[in-house]
């Protein structure tokens, strides 16, 4: 039988755990961090942003997202062009091992067109990265801009 004192540090330590361990799913050697889907005007696209880093061996090939929360998701950047402003498909993003690919306000971004009617009222969204070796990396993002 447990000591009341070690099984209470136990509880700490798995709850612990639990609250700091990254809600992701699927690719080794890659981790994902501050994911955030940002809201701005309801009925218009959102966006999703979030760093990735790839811990493992291999370079990985971002090429596409989904989520149950948006009509379609996609990988945009925003690219200044001739002093114009412009929106364009962010293409194959590759990531070396050791690197890190940020997707951040005024560059990359996951394109969520048509989020969900309820979108404002969730905390999270489910968010999948499709990678071009199959794989996929399925994360967390929190809902933000409500």
């Amino acid at each position: 039988m447990m000591k009341p004192v070690f099984k209470t540090a136990l509880c700490s330590l798995a709850l612990a755990t639990t609250l700091t361990a990254p809600a992701l799913a699927g690719a080794d050697g890659l981790e994902i961090s501050d994911a955030q889907m940002r809201i701005t005007i309801p009925g218009r696209p959102a966006a999703g942003y979030f760093t990735l880093a790839n811990t493992g061996s291999d370079t990985r090939v971002l090429v596409g997202a989904a989520s149950p929360a948006c009509a379609k998701a996609m990988l945009h950047q925003n690219k200044m062009e001739n002093g114009v402003m412009k929106m364009l498909p962010a293409g194959e993003l590759e990531i070396a091992p050791g690197d890190t690919l940020r997707f951040a306000p005024g560059g990359y971004h996951v394109m969520c067109m048509k989020p969900a009617a309820d979108i404002r009222n969730r905390k999270s969204v489910p968010v999948t990265l499709k990678f071009k070796n199959g794989e996929t990396l399925e994360a967390e993002f929190s809902v933000a801009g409500n």
